[in-house]
């Protein structure tokens, strides 16, 4: 496959975007301009074969309005989605052509068959959904790209035949450097006293050892870590430095 120059710049800047809302800003506009006008991403690391874990933990951008992710996202509507299911099942770009083909053939439940009038009256019809690639039974990341209201699904297959190989390429792109930069969902957030401290736990630190190193009582410390552990709505100090890394909140350089 070759790759034009232009979307080589692109994916240059891409990788040296510093933040999620800047990379996400571009990418946002770069699949606009294929007709995709709203994106919904969304990434958990702590899937379980019946669910896709704490969705205060999931990574989640779009720019859908807010009318749409109250509802979709905020009251799980998503749960029952066709092509979530799919992305569970499958890896690759799925035309949302075969939305027609599962009502079909009678392949969807009555809470899939709601879905899909919901997302009729938002004006989300068609477009593609693309299920990344990963070496974790317990983390899944895809995304929805919605055409622009007018563009009939026949349409977006055709501009994908020409151009869905380069889409694809720039999804994936966005996946890998999303999973590299600093997301912290609401109410996560670490004080940099919070995440020092799990700092030191990650590299084998004792309580004494963390208090002499930052100048400060065992007790102090302590609290620290317990500020740290509701922040982030976990149980154990284990558990905070592996979710604090995941998030990529520990070791990150302040600019």
């Amino acid at each position: 496959m070759t790759v034009s120059r232009d979307i080589r710049a692109y994916l240059t800047e891409m990788t040296n975007a510093a933040i999620v809302e800047e990379l996400w800003a571009m990418h946002a506009e770069r699949m606009a301009g294929y007709g995709f006008d709203r994106l919904l991403y969304g990434f958990t690391r702590y899937r379980t074969p019946n669910s896709l874990g704490d969705p205060n933990d999931f990574v989640l951008l779009t720019n859908h309005s807010a009318d749409y992710t109250d509802v979709f996202v905020g009251e799980g509507l998503y749960h029952h989605a066709p092509m979530v299911r799919w992305a569970l099942e499958h890896e690759g770009a799925c035309s949302w052509r075969v939305l027609g083909e599962m009502m079909a053939q009678g392949n969807l439940t009555e809470a899939e068959r709601r879905v899909i009038e919901f997302n009729l009256g938002k004006g989300v019809c068609a477009g593609y959904s693309i299920s990344f690639r990963s070496v974790s039974s317990r983390a899944k990341g895809a995304i929805a790209l919605t055409a622009k209201p007018g563009m009939s699904q026949e349409a977006v297959d055709a501009m994908w035949e020409e151009h869905g190989a380069d889409i694809v390429l720039m999804n994936n792109l966005l996946h890998l450097k999303i999973l590299t930069l600093p997301y912290v969902p609401p109410n996560q957030t670490l004080t940099k006293r919070q995440r020092e401290a799990l700092e030191w736990v990650g590299d084998g630190k004792t309580m004494q050892d963390i208090a002499a190193i930052m100048g400060l009582t065992q007790a102090t410390i302590e609290k620290h870590l317990r500020l740290a552990r509701e922040a982030l709505n976990v149980e154990t100090t284990a558990q905070a430095v592996a979710k604090a890394a995941f998030q990529n909140q520990m070791f990150v350089i302040d600019i």
